[in-house]
């Protein structure tokens, strides 16, 4: 039994390859192109038969000639297929797209940085005898930071007081004299000088021991170097440091490459890490290049009254340069061409296609910004990259309308 079923299958298997072979073309050479070629079943039947029959019933002696004609060239055969000068144009889809005026902004990384930093420095020699502030307080001018010793600069006022007192007495009494005439009327020249004398000594005194009294000259916040109790100070030795976190600073560099933006009074707004945020303009411009990274730094003055801008923190800052024709597009409709060129294929007038190489300012979300494209294209978003400059094409929006000339 299973040789039965071996020997029919085997059967079954050399039918089917005598019909297939059958059902071939059979070529004979050296009788030109499209000459001497026959049905292999019409060697078997030359006068027609079963074979051929079921040949022709079941469609499967389409010859190669039928469907493609050997005597034509290869271009012959596909402008007949309809692929050639004479085929309908490709079809694409367009969207008409329009440029609109958008503020164009740099983007810049850089850090804050207080205006100024003012050491509060002694006047005097002398010991430390209190320090009234601590570190973060915020101070206004005038107040108190610290106090010295102030040793005999107190005695010496008393002194110079008491001199003033005599030198003035003197001149009340020579005075009297005077006008009492017991006395020459020059005789109150000595004694005038003696009076302004004693009361310059007063005044230096007054001072030497004012200066045992350190106020800050301006506001802002205390921060270290910080005297303590104790130390002995010389005339110029700080004992406090004061930040001015009012106007705040950006810091950042500009790259070379967008030099020809920057310029004095932008507007620019300004984004710490901690999310504060502030409006200030451009004030500082370095006019030379740092030799390590060829970009030039920037300032950027901020208002900071409340002094939520926290000073030597990273941030970030949009510079606005002005205003600039931007068109808009997905990254979908772009493309490169044959030299790998970025840009964009569009349809222009007469249904000619056109290649536009492309400039892209920014990357968003809306889609990539690009600038000097015409003010209004007709952009291939569908079958860009089955089309090349100068070829005509049906040309349609995504609605079915034509494209606009």
């Amino acid at each position: 039994m299973r040789a039965i079923y071996s020997y029919g299958a085997a059967l079954l298997i050399v039918i089917v390859l005598a019909i297939w072979l059958a059902s071939g073309t059979l070529n004979i050479g050296g009788k030109g192109a499209g000459n001497g070629e026959k049905p292999v079943v019409s060697l078997i039947e030359k006068n027609g038969g079963p074979l051929t029959d079921a040949i022709n019933n079941s469609g499967i002696d389409k010859k190669p000639s039928e469907a493609i004609d050997p005597t034509k060239t290869i271009a012959e055969r596909v402008a007949d297929s309809g692929n050639g000068a004479s085929a309908a144009p490709r079809s694409v889809r367009i969207a008409v797209v329009e440029a609109k005026a958008e503020p164009i902004t740099v983007d810049l990384r850089g850090r804050t940085k207080a205006k100024s930093t003012v050491s509060v420095l002694s006047q005097t020699t002398g010991t430390v005898q209190t320090v009234v502030v601590q570190k973060g307080q915020t101070v206004k001018p005038g107040d108190l930071l610290c106090t010295l010793d102030p040793g005999s600069r107190q005695t010496a006022v008393d002194q110079a007081k008491a001199a003033v007192d005599q030198a003035q007495t003197a001149l009340n009494s020579n005075a009297s004299l005077v006008s009492k005439g017991l006395a020459a009327q020059n005789s109150n020249l000595a004694l005038q000088s003696a009076l302004a004398g004693a009361q310059t000594a007063l005044q230096n005194a007054q001072l030497e021991l004012g200066r045992t009294q350190i106020t800050s000259d301006v506001a802002g916040i205390v921060q270290d170097p910080l005297t303590t109790v104790g130390t002995v100070l010389a005339i110029g030795q700080p004992c406090a440091t004061i930040v001015q976190p009012d106007p705040m600073l950006f810091t950042a560099s500009v790259p070379e490459a967008q030099m020809k933006y920057a310029r004095l009074g932008l507007s620019a707004k300004v984004t710490t890490v901690t999310g504060a945020t502030a409006e200030g303009k451009v004030t500082y411009i370095s006019p030379t290049a740092d030799d390590a990274t060829r970009s030039f730094p920037i300032e950027i003055e901020l208002p900071n009254p409340g002094g939520q801008i926290l000073n030597g923190i990273t941030a970030d800052a949009s510079v606005e340069v002005g205003t600039a024709p931007v068109t808009i597009l997905p990254q979908s409709d772009l493309t490169l061409d044959d030299k790998g060129v970025l840009g964009i294929r569009t349809v222009e007038a007469g249904n000619k296609v056109a290649f536009h190489a492309i400039t892209i300012l920014k990357d968003t979300r809306d889609g990539v910004w690009i600038v000097g494209l015409p003010p209004k294209i007709n952009v291939i978003t569908v079958g860009q990259e089955y089309v090349q400059p100068g070829q005509i094409v049906d040309a349609k929006t995504v609605d079915g309308e034509p494209a606009q000339s």
